[in-house]
């Protein structure tokens, strides 16, 4: 007898509580409906598990297997589908009102490879000083990158001011 599964799992041999089950052969085939016993003596004979499939099923669907090999199919499943799975993160670009020419080229190259990979892009504009009497300055470099990025992305959040700083968030289209 194996350790009970956890409670999120499948009821296994002497855990299923019914008396008669809808059994799957090992190899897939339908047996038909049987007592609890008869189904439990053919896992036995056949040195396997007596696992419920579908237990809200009336009556419940077990199968005959390897409980352990399902776990570990199960895990298997799961990493792979973790694996494929593809995080957003949020890249930042800090700009000032006064940016030059090259510095924004290269600012802009960034952002667009930030945005090929799939991540969003927080447009940052810091202001020092006096540059916060001229946030029509820095807005319009905002609205150069917005227009700039059109292709490849989507503004996600307007540029809006938070302390010193302008901020927008643009996501890849």
């Amino acid at each position: 007898m194996q350790a009970p599964p956890p409670k999120d799992g499948p009821r296994i041999n002497d855990m299923i509580d019914v008396r008669q089950v809808r059994l799957v052969g090992a190899d897939g085939e339908m047996v038909g409906v049987v007592s609890i016993h008869a189904a439990l003596e053919a896992a036995d004979e056949a040195g396997l598990d007596l696992v419920e499939v579908s237990p809200n099923a009336d009556p419940p669907v077990c199968k005959l297997l390897d409980y352990g090999r399902f776990k570990y199919e199960a895990q298997k499943k799961k990493n792979e589908a973790r694996k494929k799975q593809k995080v957003i993160e949020v890249k930042e670009i800090k700009l000032r009102p006064g940016i030059e020419d090259h510095d924004y080229l290269i600012k802009m190259k960034a952002a667009r490879k930030f945005l090929e990979n799939g991540d969003k892009v927080k447009v940052t504009m810091r202001f020092r000083g006096r540059e916060l009497a001229h946030q029509d300055i820095g807005a319009r470099v905002l609205d150069k990158v917005r227009d700039e990025l059109d292709e490849a992305a989507k503004v996600e959040q307007m540029p809006k001011m938070e302390g010193r700083q302008m901020v927008m968030v643009v996501s890849p289209r």
